[in-house]
């Protein structure tokens, strides 16, 4: 103990490890269907910026289209999802690399 009765910080109680940042993300299918690649201004492709709110693709269902849109700003490294693959909600559909 040290003279004002409180412990020294000491090695073993310093945090050990690195900080992850990750700088990708993905988007997800919002609901279940089919997915469409061709959004409203036609189809994204790798390399693309996709800003915040960009449909990705649209997701049919029941005569509904629900778009796929991106939470994020990035570039489009890959779409992972195929044309006319059926999705659930979650299921990764792009992958974007974050600016």
């Amino acid at each position: 103990m040290t003279p004002t009765g409180r412990q020294e910080e000491t090695a073993t109680n310093t945090p050990v490890g690195e900080t992850l940042a990750v700088a990708e993300r993905l988007i997800v299918a919002p609901t279940t269907g089919v997915f469409c690649r061709s959004g409203k201004h036609g189809a994204m492709h790798p390399g693309d910026v996709v800003i915040r709110g960009d449909t990705i693709g649209d997701l049919r269902s029941l005569g509904v289209s629900t778009p796929v849109r991106s939470p994020f700003d990035g570039f489009l490294v890959a779409i992972l999802a195929s044309e006319g693959e059926r999705l659930r909600p979650g299921q990764p559909v792009a992958w974007l690399r974050v600016r």
